[in-house]
C-alpha cells in the first residue's frame, strides 16, 4: 500500500471517530462528547447512550460498510457499474418473508397472528426468504456458464417475489400495509445488544469470506478467461462472492430492512476518490466510506433536537444519489 494511501485511511478512519461521536451525540436531547467518553470508558452509567444510541451507531456502521462491500463485490462479479448488493433478488426474497408473516397474518387467528409479527419472526422470515432465494440462485448458477445470465436471472427473481409481495398486498387490510412499509422504510434503532451480536456474527463471516476472494475479484476484472489462465476456478469463486454478499445484504435487511442506494453508489464513490480497482485498496476503503456515509445519513435522519424520525432510506437516497451525479458528471468516466 502506498504512502498516498496511508494517509487517506488515516484520515478517513478520523472521520469515522468524529461521524461515530457525533451520531451518538445527537439526537432528541443532545449529549456532550465528554459525557460519551465517560459513558463509554465506565466513568458514567448513561442508559440512553448505552442502550440505544450506541448499539444504533454501530449498527450504521455494520450497514453502511456491508451494503458498500457486498455492492463492490456484485459490480466486480458482473463488471456492472450499476450492479448493487440486491441484484441476485436477495432483498426480494427478504421482502417476500415479511410480507408473508405482516400481510400474510390475517389468516390466522388474533393470537396467533400476533405471535407472527413478532420482532424475531420479521428478522427470522426475512433471513429464510433471502436463503431460499440464494439457494435458488446457486442452483441456477450451477447450471449456467454466463456470469450475466446470473444477474438477469436474480432479477427475475426479484420480479416473481414483488409480484406475490402486490398480490399479498392488494388483499391486505389498511393496518398491515402501514406495518409493512414501515419496514420497508428501513431502522437503524431497533437493535438489542444480544441481537447486534448475532448481526456482528454472520457480518464477519460474510466479510471473511470477501477478504479470502481478494485474488479471484482483482482477475476477474480483467476478464473470466484471464482469470483462468492463472489458475483462478471460476465456478468456486463465483459462489463464495455470491454467498458473501447474501450472508452480508441478506442478514442487513433481515436487521434494518432495506436500505437504498448505499450498496450502489459507495463503490463508485470509493473509485473516484481512490482512482484504482485494487481490490486491497478497495475493500477497506469503501469499509471506512459506507460507514461514515451511512452514519452521516443516520445523523440527518434523526432530526436533532427533535422528536421526530425521518425514514433512514430516504435520506440515503436523497443525499446520495445527488453525490453520485454530480461524481460522475465531473469525472466523466469511472474507474473500472
Amino acid at each position: 500500500m502506498s504512502k498516498n494511501y496511508t494517509y487517506s485511511f488515516i484520515i478517513l478512519a478520523l472521520i469515522l471517530v468524529l461521524c461515530f461521536l457525533t451520531n451518538i451525540s445527537l439526537g432528541s436531547v443532545s449529549i456532550p462528547i465528554s459525557e460519551i467518553f465517560d459513558s463509554l470508558f465506565g466513568a458514567s452509567d448513561n442508559y440512553i447512550i448505552q442502550n440505544y444510541r450506541l448499539p444504533k451507531a454501530l449498527t450504521a456502521i455494520l450497514v453502511g460498510s456491508g451494503l458498500g462491500i457486498s455492492g463492490l463485490l456484485m459490480q466486480t462479479l458482473f463488471r456492472n457499474p450499476l450492479a448493487g448488493p440486491f441484484v441476485l433478488g436477495i432483498s426480494s426474497g427478504a421482502s417476500l418473508g415479511v410480507a408473508l408473516v405482516i400481510l400474510g397474518s390475517g389468516l390466522f387467528g388474533g393470537v396467533l397472528a400476533t405471535f407472527l409479527i413478532s420482532k424475531w419472526s420479521i428478522v427470522i422470515a426475512a433471513s429464510l426468504g433471502s436463503f431460499l432465494v440464494l439457494l435458488a440462485v446457486l442452483l441456477v448458477s450451477s447450471k449456467v456458464r454466463d456470469t450475466m445470465a446470473i444477474l438477469i436471472i436474480g432479477l427475475m427473481f426479484g420480479s416473481i417475489t414483488a409480484a406475490v409481495v402486490s398480490v399479498l398486498a392488494y388483499f391486505s387490510s389498511a393496518e398491515q400495509l402501514q406495518q409493512y412499509i414501515f419496514w420497508g422504510f428501513g431502522s437503524l434503532g431497533n437493535l438489542s445488544w444480544h441481537e447486534l451480536l448475532i448481526f456482528f456474527c454472520i457480518y464477519s463471516f460474510g466479510i471473511v469470506l470477501t477478504i479470502v476472494s481478494i485474488k479471484a475479484l482483482n482477475t476477474l476484472l480483467l476478464g473470466e478467461n484471464y482469470a483462468k489462465s492463472l489458475g483462478i476456478n471460476i465456478k468456486k469463486s463465483r459462489y463464495i462472492i455470491i454467498l458473501a454478499t447474501s450472508l452480508l445484504a441478506g442478514t442487513i435487511t433481515a436487521f434494518a430492512g432495506p436500505i437504498a442506494f448505499i450498496g450502489l453508489a459507495i463503490p463508485h464513490i470509493t473509485r473516484q476518490v481512490f482512482n484504482t480497482s485494487n481490490h486491497k485498496v478497495l475493500l477497506p476503503a469503501v469499509f471506512l466510506f459506507g460507514a461514515i456515509i451511512m452514519l452521516i445519513c443516520d445523523s440527518i435522519a434523526q432530526l436533532p433536537t427533535s422528536d421526530y424520525t425521518l425514514p433512514i432510506n430516504a435520506i440515503t437516497s436523497l443525499i446520495g444519489a445527488p453525490v453520485v451525479v454530480w461524481l460522475l458528471v465531473r469525472q466523466r468516466k469511472m474507474v473500472f
